[in-house]
């Protein structure tokens, strides 16, 4: 018996030694993954290094900023007119309870080298007159302000190429005078 004690005490010292020198559990992943986290972080700075160093190379250490080129064709240009000034000074009075003294002196702008407009205009002159003098007297002193100039000229613009003109058609309208007198 004694001869199986001594067996079973060797037997077991050698089973016993197996799993202790076995690399497994915990502390054998520890090693591992602080390996592959260290593996990890040199590789961050790795590409981090090469990207600073590829861009500084590309830029040759100038300007950050990108430049937007802007070509011709995609800039706007205002359109140059000729303009119709033969129009005489209109004198009327607002639509007011009381009523204010309106002058003013338009031109009107039409597309450049356009003959056809500029004839057109001319032929219908009288009627663009008589439209401008209905056109203020219409209107109220409210109406008139300087902060409503913009609408105006749309109004005029509009109802000249709508009601008057047929074959061409003018592009813009400009007050060269204007007074609005209140009494």
């Amino acid at each position: 018996m004694a001869d199986e004690d001594n067996a079973n005490d060797l037997g077991d010292g050698l089973e016993g030694d197996a799993p202790a020198g076995k690399k497994g559990g915990v502390k054998g992943a520890f090693p591992q993954l602080l390996k592959m986290i260290l593996i990890g972080v040199a590789a961050i700075i790795f590409i981090v290094t090469i990207v600073v160093v590829t861009t500084a190379i590309l830029n040759k250490g100038g300007n950050k900023q990108t430049a937007i080129p802007v070509s011709e064709e995609y800039t706007t240009k205002r359109e140059v007119y000729d303009w119709y000034t033969s129009l005489d000074q209109i004198r009327t009075s607002t639509s007011d309870p009381v009523p204010a003294s309106v002058s003013v002196t338009i031109a009107l702008g039409y597309k450049k080298d356009d003959k056809m407009a500029s004839s057109e205009i001319t032929e219908r002159r009288i009627e663009i007159i008589d439209f401008l003098r209905r056109f203020f007297s219409e209107q109220t002193v409210e109406d008139l302000k300087p902060q409503n100039e913009e609408l105006l000229r749309q109004q005029i613009r509009d109802q000249i190429n709508d009601d008057i003109l047929s074959n061409s058609r003018i592009r813009d309208v400009r007050f060269t005078g204007k007074d609005v007198v209140q009494q």
